[in-house]
């Protein structure tokens, strides 16, 4: 993850920091008032920023997502929440780029093309791991401070992105990215090999990925309905408590391990 300290060297990063950051606020703002969770989530179109701008600009669009999103709680949901709302908007960001082109088979290279079937699922499955590990570091932090239980607020996030990235991103990608790359903004293009991460084996990180985000989501999600110990159909709404803080706390390490190696 050098790239994602290495790429404030660059003027234009710093400038697609702030355009990341101030597309996805002037989208998330209007929205506030149609909240899905009142002071945590809300109707989120704009969700589709952080995993479009990731796969254009990169480590950019990783800090643009959180900070992005950070502005957008000052009109509305500021709060202890928001601290993990900025880490898990910063790795929304980050996932699909470093996943991008690692997954092997199915994988169709880092070129982009929106109108390829292939690139389509790969894109696809991006998404949703950018999505369910957004919404388990913000559940998971939530949950800790004993707001709003894991097992409420996780699936509606990882929905809440899903479909945004899932409908609108392709179109977006098809219209931006021979754009952005006629414009040399990729960031592909503007920082130097020797400034980006290269892992020997980065289909190694993109597993444990893959492991840290859904099981951090499944197990999160079993402990705090009470699942894991009910019989079929017979568990609660949710519950906070350190049993999900300490059962789901090996999966993010797992991810963040991931994202270190992919």
């Amino acid at each position: 993850m050098r790239e994602v300290l290495t790429m404030w060297r660059h003027t234009k990063m710093v400038v697609l920091v702030a355009l990341t950051a101030a597309v996805y606020a002037a989208i998330l703002i209007p929205l506030k008032g149609i909240p899905l969770i009142p002071g945590f989530t809300e109707i989120r179109p704009a969700n589709v920023v952080p995993v479009v701008f990731s796969l254009l600009f990169g480590p950019a669009g990783a800090w643009g997502s959180a900070f992005g999103n950070l502005i957008g709680d000052f009109f509305g949901t500021l709060g202890l929440g928001s601290i993990f709302g900025f880490v898990g908007n910063f790795f929304y960001g980050l996932v699909p780029y470093k996943l991008w082109g690692k997954m092997g088979p199915l994988s169709s290279g880092q070129a982009l093309d929106a109108r390829s079937t292939r690139q389509l699922l790969e894109y696809l499955l991006v998404a949703f791991l950018a999505s369910l590990s957004c919404a388990v570091i913000i559940a998971w932090g939530v949950d800790l401070f004993g707001l709003v239980p894991f097992g409420v607020l996780a699936p509606i996030i990882t929905l809440n992105n899903f479909i945004a990235a899932a409908i609108l991103g392709p179109f977006l990608l098809w219209l931006m990215y021979p754009r952005a790359k006629r414009w040399d903004i990729l960031w592909t293009e503007i920082m130097e090999p020797g400034e980006i991460s290269r892992a020997p084996r980065p289909w190694v990180g993109a597993v444990l990925m893959w492991i840290g985000g859904i099981g951090g989501l499944v197990v999160g999600v079993a402990i705090s309905t009470g699942l894991h110990a009910a019989l079929p159909f017979q568990f609660g709404t949710g519950t906070t408590g350190l049993g999900v803080v300490a059962g789901v706390l090996p999966f993010l390490l797992l991810f963040f391990l991931g994202c270190f190696l992919a």
